[in-house]
């Protein structure tokens, strides 16, 4: 049985947020720490470098027993932090037994237009219990809950397990550079049999959400060319081809424009049974809110109604997205000239268990063959993701979680598909088969993450925190009775 004072742990969680955590991710904020897809000075401008030191400073004078922080590094990747804390308390497993892996990452997208007055991606407000500012919640409050949660549970009598704490800084540009650390990290990572991940997100803030799939990925910037300069439209519209329009030509191999189904086979999955059950209940439970709480223009009618549809349409099915424009100048400044070129940067988001590499190579090879006009076309790969489909929760795993958010939300876990996609799920998936999964998130209704006015919000957080602790040293006791 276990000895943690749940009551005293989760105490030690709301003061640790409210006089630390809220402060350090503050300065956080403030660092514009933009993913090396977004920054490829990234080593020189410095900022991901102010961001790994300000969370390994803060991580490395935490008071845990026998705890080691490092930051792990390969020429020409972005650094990772690697916090390493042996097992703790009287149900302590023995030495040798699998580690715990936390995981979050601390990379950040770019600013985005449209923030509300007063806000900023780079400038931390706090309102009430929403904290706004960019990478807040998506990740880096990650590191902080991570190791409050170990810090509950040894300050309160609970035990652990060896536990590593790995943050990553590539993770929003695809993790380019996690596998490279995770091979050279895997003697010290050792066995692993359960992995927490803090950086999916929530269907609402009043219940634990816990993410049973993401979707993979795969996308690139489609380059049409039909000129080597501008010319006068007048002059020439008419006989030159429109590299706009040879764009659209092609995307209608890709995609169905009338309804935005995805036509390429590699990007399509039979949904299993077990899943369209899950997306029916969460619909049952979300109500109205299923699927579509998105701010949407007045008239504006979502591609499926609100419900399971909806809700499996952003988790199980491919979507395409249109992210970035080239050769086009702002309206304002727009000439009457035929372009030369167009460019498009397209983001495909797949079905949990599609190929990303054979959806990747099919939307290539679909959007290069035979070009109209002659055109000269060129697909530059931005790389693909897998998706994740979660192994089945054990049953002490199961029983600890519905505990935990009986105990700090009245309710029990709820699971739920992410449309996002964390490529490190992924790729833990196949090196730890026998492992379980805990990934959840604070990116709910509103939070906004890589647009404008993303916000924390805090109350959820801390309540999250409170589980993780929980599980912790229930994954510690397995003799804890079973439901």
């Amino acid at each position: 049985m276990t000895s943690l004072d749940c009551t005293a742990a989760d105490r030690f969680v709301a003061g640790t947020w409210e006089q630390e955590l809220v402060p350090a991710l503050q300065h956080y904020i403030t660092i514009p720490a933009l993913s090396p897809a977004f920054d490829p000075a990234w080593e020189a401008n410095g900022h991901l470098e102010r961001a790994v030191e300000h969370v390994r400073s803060w991580m490395a004078a935490r008071p845990l027993a026998g705890m080691s922080v490092s930051v792990h590094r390969l020429p020409g990747r972005t650094p990772v932090i690697v916090a390493d804390i042996p097992a703790f308390g009287p149900a302590a497993p023995a030495a040798g037994a699998p580690s715990v892996l936390l995981y979050g990452h601390l990379d950040k997208q770019p600013e985005m237009e449209g923030w509300r007055s007063g806000l900023g991606p780079w400038t931390p407000v706090l309102d009430g219990e929403l904290l706004y500012g960019r990478g807040g919640a998506d990740d880096g409050y990650a590191a902080y809950a991570s190791l409050t949660a170990l810090e509950a549970v040894q300050r309160n009598g609970g035990s652990h397990a060896r536990c590593v704490v790995l943050i990553e800084a590539s993770e929003e540009s695809g993790s380019p550079d996690l596998p490279a650390h995770v091979e050279a990290l895997a003697t010290q990572l050792g066995p692993v049999d359960l992995v927490i991940c803090l950086d999916s997100g929530s269907a609402s803030y009043d219940t634990l959400w816990l993410t049973s799939s993401l979707r993979g990925m795969a996308g690139g910037t489609l380059h049409v060319s039909v000129l080597s300069e501008g010319v006068h439209s007048g002059s020439a519209s008419g006989v030159v081809p429109s590299s706009f329009r040879i764009i659209r030509q092609l995307l209608d191999r890709v995609e169905d424009a009338a309804t935005g189904r995805v036509l390429l086979d590699e990007a399509n999955v039979e949904i299993p049974p077990y899943r369209r059950a899950e997306a029916e209940a969460m619909a049952a439970a979300l109500g109205e809110r299923a699927g579509i709480g998105y701010p949407f223009l007045p008239g504006v009618e979502p591609m499926v109604p609100a419900g399971a549809e909806a809700l499996l349409a952003r988790t199980w099915r491919p979507s395409l997205s249109y992210i970035g424009a080239d050769g086009l100048p702002p309206s304002g400044r727009a000439g009457n000239v035929l372009r030369p070129f167009t460019g498009l940067a397209l983001s495909l988001r797949l079905p949990p268990t599609a190929d990303p590499e054979a959806a990747q190579a099919a939307l290539a090879a679909r959007l290069t063959a035979d070009p109209p006009s002659g055109a000269t076309v060129r697909f530059d790969s931005h790389g693909s993701a897998p998706g994740w489909n979660a192994p089945d929760l054990e049953p002490w795993l199961r029983h600890a979680l519905d505990g935990a958010s009986v105990d700090t939300f009245g309710t029990p876990a709820q699971l739920m598909g992410e449309g996002g996609t964390i490529p490190f799920m992924g790729m833990l998936g196949e090196r730890f088969p026998g492992a379980q999964f805990v990934v959840a998130g604070v990116l709910g209704p509103g939070s906004n993450a890589h647009g404008p006015n993303e916000f924390l919000h805090l109350g959820y957080a801390r309540r999250l925190t409170s589980i993780i602790t929980r599980v912790l040293d229930a994954h510690a006791n397995p003799s804890s009775p079973q439901p």
